[in-house]
């Protein structure tokens, strides 16, 4: 069974930092493109950043580029969004989304979706 697992979310206030993982199971995710996407409350759902299958391109929306960096380790099948400066405006349900593609970055284009981790930033 294809599956992909997200975990790492919480509450943290701004500034602060959060690092979520993304675990595949079914499938040799190093053979997938890997995308974070998220959804706010009322708001349409948002890519966040891209990992080009075999880990050589990476993409970050203007929002999270400098503050998110995304990353896989093969050996553990697993994906990872490290996130820091937190702010506010970073708090959505994240989810991570695997394809057959190279690269990917609309969400037509993954075929495999996570089940969503809550992000929430707060003082």
């Amino acid at each position: 069974q294809v599956q992909l697992v997200e975990s790492g979310g919480g509450l943290v206030q701004p500034g602060g930092s959060l690092k979520l993982s993304c675990v595949a199971s079914g499938f040799t995710l190093d053979r997938y493109a890997v995308g974070w996407f998220r959804q706010a409350p009322g708001k349409e759902r948002e890519g966040v950043s891209y990992l080009s299958l075999g880990g050589s391109s990476t993409h970050y929306a203007d929002s999270v580029k400098g503050r998110f960096t995304i990353s896989r380790d093969n050996a553990k099948n697993t994906a990872f969004l490290q996130m820091n400066s937190l702010q506010p405006e970073d708090t959505a349900v994240y989810y991570c989304a695997a394809s057959t593609r190279w690269i990917a970055k609309a969400p037509g284009d993954f075929g495999s979706w996570g089940q969503g981790t809550q992000v929430t930033v707060s003082s």
